[in-house]
């Protein structure tokens, strides 16, 4: 009998919170019965949950809970083309949000994935819209404000469509596509190599001019520094002829001697030299007159 009683309980109890549901602060809920969506009985409309604890009949109800936060719609990039026929891959972001859940749930099924399709294509096609009445030039100089907020607009008709309110649109990056980028950036470093090529051989120039205005620089000095020298060298060389000459006026005799003797001890200063000279030769004229020695 106890263990009946319990199980009355516990079955009770399951009984009592299948028949509740709690729907939290950011969601909304929509009740089947049978497979089929719960309608208000007064307008027959779907009937949408609030926040807050409701009741349902187990097992037979059963719910189904929406995400009614702001979201994001962030993808790959897309490809435009603007009105010069030029491709641009452009990369955007849309915020959005669910207001009117019965007309969402019919056109989307309740996937989010659906609802990112669908809105995916009509911002898309907003921007492509104004993409294709724009250059280049218009949408990167400052046209990019003003894109955004024609896309916003043209994305206000999916509050009917989908029951989706578009909040924002933003375009983060536009690039050109990678096969296009390529191309651009072998010219631009072509054309970066060439002013390179060119500064270099203008500094080839510049140093060469410099190099040749130093050599000559340097010759002219070297120049001068040997004119200085042979000038110092002559004016040496007369200081010491004058010396000699003076000397010489003094003591002409002397003077006579002392020289042979320097060109006596320049010849005999080795055992081994040999001179062929006739003995009645000048040269040993202090040798043989001993009294021109004695003097």
């Amino acid at each position: 009998m106890k263990n009946f009683i319990i199980a009355i309980v516990a079955a009770l109890l399951m009984l009592a919170t299948s028949s509740v549901f709690i729907i939290y602060e950011g969601q909304r809920g929509i009740v089947f019965q049978f497979s089929k969506i719960k309608r208000d009985s007064e307008s027959g409309q779907m009937k949408v949950y609030e926040p807050g604890l409701h009741f349902k009949f187990p097992f037979i109800n059963t719910v189904r809970k929406l995400d009614a936060r702001i979201q994001t719609l962030d993808e790959a990039p897309d490809r435009f083309v603007t009105s010069e026929k030029k491709d641009l891959m452009v990369d955007s972001f849309v915020k959005w949000k669910i207001i009117d859940f019965s007309t969402y749930y019919l056109r989307t099924a309740g996937s989010i994935d659906n609802a990112r399709a669908l809105l995916k294509q009509k911002v898309n096609n907003g921007l492509r819209t104004e993409f294709g009445t724009r250059t280049i030039k218009e949408i990167v100089s400052g046209d990019r404000a003003a894109i955004m907020a024609k896309a916003l607009e043209s994305a206000e008709s999916s509050k009917e469509e989908l029951g989706i309110e578009v909040v924002d649109v933003r375009i983060k990056a536009i690039n050109l596509p990678t096969e296009v980028s390529a191309s651009i950036f072998e010219r631009m470093r072509a054309e970066r190599t060439a002013v390179a090529k060119e500064h270099r051989s203008q500094g080839q120039e510049q140093s060469e001019i410099i190099r040749a205005t130093i050599d000559a620089k340097v010759t002219i000095m070297l120049a001068q520094a040997q004119k200085s020298a042979l000038e110092v060298r002559g004016d040496g060389d007369a200081t010491a002829a004058k010396v000699y000459a003076d000397s010489y006026t003094q003591d002409a005799e002397f003077y006579s001697f002392y020289r042979s003797l320097e060109a006596y001890e320049r010849s005999f200063n080795s055992k081994s030299d040999i001179m062929v000279i006739k003995p009645d030769s000048d040269f040993f004229n202090y040798l043989k007159d001993a009294t021109k020695a004695k003097k």
